[in-house]
């Protein structure tokens, strides 16, 4: 049964041990509204990599996520992540995910009330300050996590909470939202504003990002995390809540497209009964359309390759990995420089566990994501909490995409996607196999050919190219 939240007086879902497609479909009052571009070819999706900037600073990205979902239970967070700083500088990484820096009803900080309180179960204000100060020291971009879908107000109107009550904005201006910063077509919160842009969700008030008093407000709150606090970039929860072009107004307003924006825009994968169906471009193609949407000023989440890829673990069916024209299945494979990949998150794993990676096989999660094209994210809980084994085998493969060089615009070759074997080479400086079978046959990386071993774990391999 769904865990329930009590929230000023009513009982609202929220993020429950359940499957993801189940939790997620309890939040989704109203069917998707699909954007409204026009879909491009994946054809074009790879051109667009190709033909990105040079030097774009966030397509050498590797992210960490800060946290897991029981984080804010640990007593002051944000000093726990002030001692792990020296070591995520050593480890290479470049960007580091916090949570939700404000006051939530939830003390996980996704159901947020007053956004310029941040007092909140990580730690408080001056804490954040500090932490972001140590983080750029260390030459690590910090990443906001930004609930702005949604928002919990303070009061009730006719016994509806709907009615907000910020003291003062970071200048002083009184913030007096009411139902008119609510949608419209919300159907329990009794907005008045504007008609929902995105997907509805049932645990909190929709805002009305068509209402240009908000989404200035909204904008300087924006800056003022940016300016005063020293986010750099954001990470868009629920991201399927309002119109992508939203978030394309946002980031031009308050960062910048060179920086490293990703959103949460899950989709659904196409499956038969229990089996997942081989062709997952509509999924792509989805995902596509939203960073369109966004004027391309922000990734996505990967979420068909680690559901692919999963997949394909669990039922050693590596053929998976290869699509019908010779790429990689999941978004990687048609935009790879706008393509976040990961293996698990505080959703799909952690104490939540939705859908999570298979445990034994997360090894092989990060050797597949951390020598492709994309810019990987790794998750706090296997860094830090699963053992000297796991770390180790993530911190020789952050060493090997580092000394060669792997970004989001690498090349991909995949050289083998059978039952029991895939092998793949990438910018022709790194090899990597997964699957159970031992003898690779002709894609054997032979020392004679100038390859080197990296690492290896259950069902994976990765070799390097010696430097001359």
């Amino acid at each position: 049964m769904q865990t329930m939240l009590q929230r000023r007086g009513g009982l609202v879902p929220t993020h429950s041990q359940v499957p993801p497609h189940v939790f997620r479909r309890s939040l989704i009052v109203r069917s998707f509204q699909q954007q409204q571009q026009t879909p491009d070819s994946a054809a074009e999706h790879s051109q667009s990599a190709a033909a990105a900037k040079p030097g774009a600073a966030y397509q050498e990205s590797i992210m960490l996520q800060s946290f897991g979902w029981d984080s804010c239970n640990k007593g002051g967070w944000y000093k726990q992540l002030k001692a792990k700083v020296p070591d995520m500088k050593a480890a290479g990484i470049t960007h580091l995910w916090l949570p939700p820096p404000s006051q939530s009803v939830s003390p996980q900080g996704y159901l947020p009330a007053q956004l310029y309180n941040l007092d909140t179960k990580y730690g408080n204000k001056q804490d954040l300050m500090e932490l972001n100060q140590m983080l750029k020291e260390a030459g690590i971009k910090p990443v906001a996590d930004i609930v702005i879908n949604h928002r919990c107000a303070d009061e009730q109107t006719d016994g509806v909470w709907n009615k907000f009550r910020d003291d003062v904005d970071h200048t002083g201006k009184k913030i007096d939202w009411g139902k008119w910063a609510i949608t419209g077509n919300d159907p329990v919160y009794g907005g008045t504003g504007n008609p929902d842009t995105g997907d509805d969700y049932g645990a909190a008030p929709d805002l009305d990002h068509l209402n240009p008093d908000l989404r200035a407000a909204l904008k300087d709150w924006l800056n003022w995390l940016k300016d005063d606090l020293g986010f750099v970039g954001w990470r868009l929860d629920f991201a399927r809540g309002y119109g992508a072009k939203f978030a394309a107004e946002y980031i031009d307003a308050s960062t910048t497209a060179e920086e490293l924006n990703v959103a949460e825009y899950w989709v659904d994968l196409k499956w038969q009964s229990s089996d997942l169906e081989v062709n997952q471009d509509e999924a792509r193609q989805k995902m596509c359309n939203w960073i369109n949407g966004s004027a391309k000023t922000c990734c996505a989440f990967d979420f068909p390759t680690k559901g692919i890829l999963q997949e394909a673990v669990k039922r050693t069916q590596y053929w998976r990995m290869r699509d019908s024209q010779g790429k990689a299945p999941g978004l990687i494979g048609w935009w790879s420089d706008k393509a976040v990949t990961f293996v698990d998150n505080h959703d799909t794993g952690s104490t939540q566990n939705h859908w999570p990676f298979p445990p034994e096989y997360v090894g092989l999660g990060y050797a597949y994501i951390l020598t492709h094209p994309g810019m990987p994210c790794i998750f706090y809980d296997h860094m830090y909490t699963w053992g000297d084994g796991l770390r180790n085998t993530i911190n020789l493969l952050l060493k090997c995409r580092q000394r060669n060089g792997i970004s989001g615009r690498s090349k991909l070759e995949i050289l083998a996607a059978e039952a029991d074997m895939y092998v793949a080479r990438i910018d022709d400086k790194v090899m990597i196999k997964l699957g159970p079978r031992f003898d690779m046959g002709r894609w054997v990386p032979a020392e004679k050919d100038g390859w080197r071993f990296v690492c290896s774990g259950k069902d994976f391999a990765v070799w390097e190219k010696k430097k001359d």
